[in-house]
């Protein structure tokens, strides 16, 4: 009875706990609208804002009905490992995938144990994935802002959002993806499954769509476009940091029941994991956030000559930098490793920008893509040979397997896709606005009918004072 009662009060508190991390990474979405509104002219904030609100419908039902099944039945490749997974938890169809608490139904396949855990955990698991999905959208909307149609970027971001990431996250982000099994892939939070897929995605979209006009002199050097409000810029930015806070608390399962399955792996009667169901803590990991933060923002600044806005999001390439080994490292070890990938962002942002006449709006493809990469490789010199699971068998972290892992996230899984993709839809003439309504501003329309509506009730008190009706 006590057993079972234990196991009851595991489920409730991991359910609770990740509703928590869900609302703090709401946050996340919250600064990227903030954050982008900042960076874009003030002819086309509507667009911009109403461009990245609309991934949460688009990619949220999405996710749903084929992105959750994704995660769980692609885990072995498919046919790497093993043939495709059965996953009826995720079944868009299955009472396990419902907002009900009615036991075991057998005629949905849902025997009493299945029904106890996953009615519980399998909303707040959903979500939890799905702001993991949002963020991932979000990174490539800020670097196309200013000239790509919104029907574009929605297409692109179910593309990413509630597929090709989510397949890395089953392929290099479960206890049981082939490439943890295979090439001792370790990214305990995200350095590469989220990040430097997203970089390259942007990178791929920004190849076929092209500069902002402008953004290059005749003799091919870039101009500066500055931010347009340097202070939301720093508002967005501080609320990515506070909601990434919690994106790392949600990579970890809070406290496994000595029946779980971890539990009888690890050897551990309670413990916090990893994703991989390695033991951890979220004192190890409040360290080494903070301290690649510090290490990020103190390079960045250094760099940049304080540049305000490189700075800032230098903070920001340090923790996706540290991120895929900051379960493991010591915290100086995170705080240098994230002044790694703040250098690195800033420099190669602007020598790509240079050699290649990439717009990337607001540095998305360097903090995200380039540091995620680096960052992945870095962690598979730093923890060589430490155990990528606690799976027996399993391959153990090494420089080969981080580096090839790199570049499925970054190129087969990101930059190629979107290459894809955006080629499909410039040659149906759905990519990018026209070149009158870029030099106008996406949001003319908007701002023609709100000017004349504001004059329409100009018109009439003017009347009220002068005819007194």
């Amino acid at each position: 009875m006590m057993g079972n009662n234990l196991d009851a009060m595991t489920v409730v508190f991991t359910e609770f706990y990740y509703w928590v991390t869900i609302v703090m990474m709401f946050l996340i979405h919250v600064g990227f609208c903030v954050y982008e509104v900042g960076v874009s002219r003030r002819r086309n904030h509507q667009h911009t804002l109403m461009k990245n609100v609309m991934v949460i419908p688009l990619v949220t039902i999405t996710f749903y009905f084929f992105g959750w099944w994704i995660y769980f039945a692609f885990q072995n490749g498919p046919f790497i490992t093993g043939d495709l997974i059965a996953a009826p938890q995720a079944e868009p169809w299955n009472p396990l995938m419902a907002t009900h608490l009615s036991g075991p139904t057998p005629a949905g396949g849902v025997d009493a144990d299945q029904a106890a855990l996953w009615h519980r955990l399998n909303g707040v698991f959903w979500a939890a994935f799905l702001l993991f999905s949002w963020t991932a959208a979000s990174i490539v909307s800020g670097a196309v802002i200013e000239r790509i149609r919104s029907g574009a970027f929605w297409i692109l971001a179910v593309v990413i959002g509630s597929f090709t990431w989510i397949i890395d996250a089953a392929w290099g982000w479960s206890s049981q993806g082939w490439m943890v099994k295979l090439l001792g892939y370790h990214d305990a939070y995200a350095s590469g499954v989220i990040h430097a897929i997203a970089g390259g995605f942007a990178l791929g979209v920004l190849v076929v769509l092209g500069p902002r006009i402008g953004k290059f002199r005749a003799d091919g050097t870039p101009r500066e476009i500055p931010p347009h409000n340097p202070w939301l810029v720093t508002v967005g930015l501080f609320l990515i940091y506070t909601g990434f806070w919690g994106f790392y608390a949600a990579c970890n399962v809070p406290i496994i029941s000595p029946a779980g399955i971890a539990g009888q792996i690890t050897g551990e009667t309670w413990t916090a994991t990893n994703i991989y169901l390695a033991p951890t803590t979220l004192s190890a990991i409040t360290f080494n956030f903070l301290m690649s933060l510090s290490g990020g923002l103190m390079m960045a600044y250094i760099v940049s000559k304080g540049d305000p806005f490189w700075t800032f999001s230098g903070g920001l390439a340090g923790i996706i930098c540290a991120s895929a080994g900051n379960d493991l490292y010591h915290p100086i070890q995170a705080m240098f490793i994230g002044a790694i990938g703040a250098l690195l962002a800033y420099k190669l942002h602007y020598f790509v920008e240079r050699r290649f006449k990439i717009d990337d709006a607001v540095g998305a493809v360097a903090v995200h893509g380039y540091s995620g990469f680096a960052g992945l490789i870095i962690a598979g010199f730093m923890l060589w040979g430490q155990p990528s699971s606690p799976y027996e068998g399993f391959a153990a972290i090494n420089p080969m397997g981080q580096f090839i892992g790199a570049l499925i996230m970054f190129f087969v899984l990101g930059f190629f896709p979107a290459v894809f993709v955006s080629l499909i839809l410039k040659a149906l003439g759905l990519l990018r606005v026209p070149v009158e309504v870029e030099l106008m501003g996406l949001d003319f329309s908007t701002d023609e009918a709100t000017t004349a509506a504001i004059k329409e009730v100009q018109a009439a008190e003017r009347s009220v004072l002068v005819n007194g009706r």
